[in-house]
């Protein structure tokens, strides 16, 4: 039957580099064994093919230091080579030296090109032995730092698109008109995903819901948080239901489900479409501007502090009137505070400046010029999402 044999851990243990030896030769092993447990190193070996399998795939090695030749042959090292593919199966980043006592140029180059990394002649001198292992040890952990960070990469590129996937399905797929508005909504997604949302919908006949946020953090846990967040505006509205005391149960909840340091804006309006009066809870964000008709503009603050920091909070409701020729437009600071090659901000002056000047046009005029200048002021690099709702109040 064949067996592993390990060298047994202290229970202070070593430090050192785990090295498993194979070898078909008892002597050998003890031989190596003792040399390398000199040294430092975390020793185990086996006497078989299969048994080096079994011991990678039970724990990993910083090395492996291999005969070529067991019972099959003693002369070719055919059964070593063959065996080369099915440990890089198992660990492909796994430095290999391998050793024989009958060695060729042909075979060293062979081996060479199955991934070894070194070749030791029987007998082997032991200063040099120590030096290719101690070299192979080293390139080895340079190549699993580099998959490390690979594979991180990848993960966090799958994180990224999961995010974006859950941030698309919050944002409405198709946004809802009403008689004597015109509503146009877009998202510029940043490099790396945030948290913003908006929403437009009916709570009845009369009555219309304009929803923005923003969750401040990036990828997954943002959009998450945000997707909570959408499930709370969603769940607490209700025709009779105030701006202010929405805001005051979705903070409650947002409070008991958000960690440190995590917060959200938030602005949420109730829109009497008959009257056009625009009742509103602005919960610490961006304030939305209302641009009228001469080209004046009211920006909307009245509400309260962000969500997610005093569970107690209170908010105020504030009052616009809509009429015609009017032009609200709500934002994410990813579009007011997108810098250039020199760290400047893109600002709330120059975005209000683009809706005054574009308030005559459809609402999605101004949406439109105002990602493009922002879009060209920082080179089309945009630090974070860039969210804009514009409604255009008709004649």
């Amino acid at each position: 039957m064949e067996t592993l044999m390990e060298e047994k851990h202290q229970s202070d243990m070593l430090s050192g580099p785990r090295t498993l030896i194979a070898d078909d030769q008892p002597d050998i092993l003890e031989a190596l064994r003792l040399l390398l447990k000199q040294h430092g190193y975390q020793v185990e070996t086996a006497a078989s093919p299969a048994a080096i399998l079994q011991a990678l795939e039970a724990r990993s090695f910083d090395l492996l230091l291999m005969d070529l030749n067991y019972t099959r042959d003693t002369t070719s090292g055919q059964e070593g080579l063959d065996l080369l593919s099915r440990i890089q199966a198992v660990d492909p980043a796994l430095p290999v030296v391998v050793m024989t006592a009958w060695g060729s140029i042909e075979l060293a180059v062979e081996a060479m090109h199955r991934g070894v990394g070194d070749f030791v002649l029987k007998p082997w001198d032991n200063s040099r032995l120590l030096t290719i292992l101690n070299a192979q040890i080293a390139q080895g952990q340079v190549r699993r730092q580099a998959e490390d960070q690979e594979s991180s990469k990848r993960q966090l590129g799958r994180e990224i698109l999961e995010a974006k996937e859950i941030q698309r399905g919050l944002l409405p797929k198709e946004i809802p008109q009403f008689a004597g508005l015109e509503i146009s909504g877009a998202w510029q997604p940043a490099r790396v995903v945030g948290g913003d949302y908006f929403d437009v919908y009916a709570v009845s006949d009369s009555r219309v819901v304009l929803c923005i946020a923003d969750v401040v953090g990036k990828g997954m846990p943002a959009a998450l948080l945000m997707s909570n967040l959408q499930a709370a505006v969603k769940g607490s509205t209700a025709e009779a239901c105030a701006p202010s005391h929405l805001c005051r149960k979705v903070n409650a909840f947002v409070c008991s489900h958000i960690g440190p340091e995590k917060f959200i804006t938030l602005f949420y309006g109730l829109l009497d479409l008959p009257t056009r009066k625009l009742l509103y809870t602005n919960a610490g964000h961006n304030a939305p501007a209302l641009v009228r008709a001469n080209g004046s503009c009211l920006r909307l603050r009245q509400g309260g502090p962000v969500l997610g920091v005093f569970p107690d909070a209170g908010y105020d409701v504030g009052e616009a009137q809509l009429t015609p020729g009017d032009r609200l437009v709500m934002f994410t600071d990813g579009v007011v505070e997108a810098t250039n090659s020199r760290d400047e901000e893109f600002g709330e002056r120059r975005l209000v400046r683009l809706v005054v000047e574009n308030r005559k046009g459809s609402a999605q005029e101004p949406q439109s010029k105002i990602l493009n200048a922002a879009s060209e002021f920082t080179g089309g690099d945009f630090q974070d999402d860039a969210t804009l709702l514009v409604i255009a109040v008709g004649t």
